[in-house]
């Protein structure tokens, strides 16, 4: 079962907007040495809004010829279930062991219309599926009773990411119901990575340039909880600054295009671009809390 550190995979794209799989390949070599439990494509951290499906095919063959057996999960959906399980079924084929799914957003669903919606792609696909929750991106609430009743309904529903704030009710309340028959994840950068182990989350699925600070916290917490706590409170600073909206993508890159693994640190529109402001503030931050991307350690 997926647990752990599962970063969200940074696309890296040349100073023409063109993918760079050089790039690509050095930041995904740099996660290997780290050691991570498994590695997200397409997602929000990776632009995944903004590739066409002739990159993301791509860029998924490029990842997995350097991965081996590493899990690789694969942001899939769509407006309607018709077109989710086309695209769940796609990445299933290029190899994806689980489809993260986030509910359809275009026409705001109901509870009912949310359940038929999973309920469609599970009769349909024969990939573990992960729910993602993210109410703030895609402006859709789930119910804790209607996760329930889907993750007890269709096994083929493995895991939730849980990332409607305050996160740490929701988990509870999905961990009294549901036990360890579902894997949760906890997102939005780790900024909650602390309170979500203590209420059970199996694994946490942020950004990709600091899976050392991820995987210090992670280890500690089998150890020393305070220590943990320790680690995630130093670290606070640096996760909050990676979650911004809008710029979130930016800061990312731009950490990786400073470490000389990404040759830049391009973002496509919507996102932004940073200002020399918040390049300065972030600098700020990397030279007080050392990251191994950087040259540094926890």
């Amino acid at each position: 079962m997926l647990k752990g550190n599962v970063p969200i995979l940074a696309t890296a794209f040349d100073e023409q907007g063109q993918l760079d799989l050089a790039s690509i390949e050095r930041l995904v070599k740099f996660l290997l040495q780290q050691g991570i439990d498994g590695l997200a494509l397409f997602g929000n951290a990776s632009e995944g809004y903004a590739l066409t499906q002739d990159e993301k095919q791509t860029l998924f063959y490029c990842v997995k010829r350097l991965v081996g057996d590493l899990p690789l999960v694969a942001a899939a959906g769509g407006a309607s279930s018709a077109v989710a399980i086309e695209e769940i079924n796609r990445v299933h084929r290029w190899g994806a062991q689980v489809a993260m799914v986030n509910p359809p957003s275009v026409v705001k669903p109901g509870p009912e219309e949310i359940y038929h919606f999973w309920r469609d792609i599970c009769q349909a696909c024969e990939i573990d599926i992960m729910i993602q929750d993210a109410p703030l991106m895609t402006g859709v609430n789930i119910p804790v009773s209607t996760l329930v009743r889907l993750c007890q309904d269709f096994p083929a529903i493995r895991y939730i990411k849980v990332e409607q704030p305050p996160t740490t009710l929701k988990i509870t309340a999905l961990k009294q119901a549901l036990g360890d028959s579902v894997g949760l994840f906890g997102g939005l950068n780790a900024g909650f990575l602390f309170e979500e182990l203590c209420r059970g989350v199996t694994g946490t699925m942020p950004a990709c340039e600091f899976p050392d600070v991820i995987n210090a916290i992670l280890a500690a917490w089998q150890q020393d909880r305070q220590e943990a706590q320790a680690l995630f409170y130093r670290y606070l600073p640096f996760l909050r600054y990676g979650v911004q909206p809008g710029i979130g993508v930016a800061i990312h890159k731009t950490v990786l295009h400073q470490a000389g693994i990404f040759a830049s640190d391009y973002v496509r529109e919507p996102a932004k671009s940073l200002d020399d402001a918040t390049r300065r503030e972030l600098k700020e931050i990397t030279d007080y809390l050392p990251l191994a991307v950087l040259g540094g350690r926890p």
